[in-house]
């Protein structure tokens, strides 16, 4: 869908926030606390932004974006996008849902991370849930939302973290989280090194009570190619034919040589923007997302690949 860019916000250092709204003034899509949606920069290139505002609201989309010296996405965005002009957008997508049924929620930021938490604080707000946020950045200035949850944070509900980009002087996430409370649920979301440091230090809390989203790739690779990898046959049920995988493509690399476009973003598996149903065939899963529940119906054709010698999908 072609949405507007109704405004352009300074929200911290490096981080700029989006308000996107349909042109003709039309409701959007509804989306869920913890969702994402792909935005479609120069090139054709999707590139995800979770969704910050309130999942309550219909008439806009809020995405914050930080500027990368490697983030060709980002820097369009930054240097280019100006108030006024009509960018193509995804409907949302959540990998990252609220729990129903939690007693409690433990949120962790880190840095540009902070935006579907703030979706969430939104909505457990609104339920007059149990929460508490630790929110880890360099310093206030590279700290989005800070006035925004300043109140949280003198009601106790949310603590910052300035590390001055060391992490060993920000927050000890192996202390906080080493005796996981009964009927809490875990949050987190942020680079790589936090990511790596919440997956090992809550690595013992109860099945089904952890939740997370990368925002960028956990290795920064591509799935590695392993040694059993083999050609298979991708058989399309709507549109008809076949077409061979060969060892080193993707799925949709495959389907793009055919001329059937898919759409990707990431290409490691994570982002889910190329989320494809299958009907028939064992996946070879290969991304970091997808739940047992959504493994059975569906695979990210970035990276997925076949244990069968054929998949066949709903293309």
């Amino acid at each position: 869908m072609d949405l507007r860019i109704r405004s352009i916000a300074y929200l911290a250092e490096d981080i700029n926030g989006y308000e996107l709204v349909d042109p003709n003034g039309h409701d959007l899509p509804r989306f869920a606390a913890g969702a994402h949606i792909a935005v479609r920069v120069a090139g054709g290139v999707w590139r995800d932004y979770s969704l910050w505002n309130d999942p309550a609201e219909r008439r806009r989309y809020c995405v914050a974006v930080l500027r990368e010296a490697a983030g060709e996405g980002s820097r369009q965005l930054h240097e280019r996008v100006r108030p006024g002009d009509i960018v193509e957008v995804s409907w949302p997508r959540n990998h990252f849902p609220l729990a129903e049924d939690a007693a409690r929620h433990l949120l962790i930021a880190g840095g540009i991370g902070i935006t579907p938490i703030m979706a969430m604080i939104a909505e457990l707000k609104r339920r007059r849930a149990d929460f508490r946020l630790h929110y880890c950045t360099r310093s206030p200035e590279k700290t989005a939302f800070r006035e925004e949850l300043s109140l949280l944070a003198a009601l106790g509900c949310a603590v910052f973290h300035y590390d001055g980009g060391d992490p060993a002087k920000g927050l000890d996430i192996a202390a906080l989280l080493r005796e996981p409370e009964p009927g809490t649920h875990l949050y987190y979301c942020g680079p790589t090194g936090l990511m790596r440091a919440a997956a090992a230090a809550s690595a013992h809390w109860p099945d089904g009570t952890v939740h997370f989203e990368f925002f960028t790739g956990p290795a920064a690779a591509a799935p590695a190619a392993l040694a059993d990898d083999r050609p298979f046959i991708v058989r399309l049920a709507r549109s008809g034919g076949t077409i061979e995988v060969a060892v080193g493509e993707s799925i949709a690399a495959a389907l793009a040589r055919r001329g059937i476009a898919v759409r990707t973003s990431c290409e490691l598996g994570y982002c889910g923007t190329c989320l494809t149903r299958y009907l028939a065939g064992e996946p070879d899963h290969r991304d970091e997302i997808l739940r047992p529940e959504d493994r059975a119906q569906y695979l990210l054709a970035c990276c997925a690949r076949a244990r069968s010698g054929e998949l066949v999908l709903d293309l």
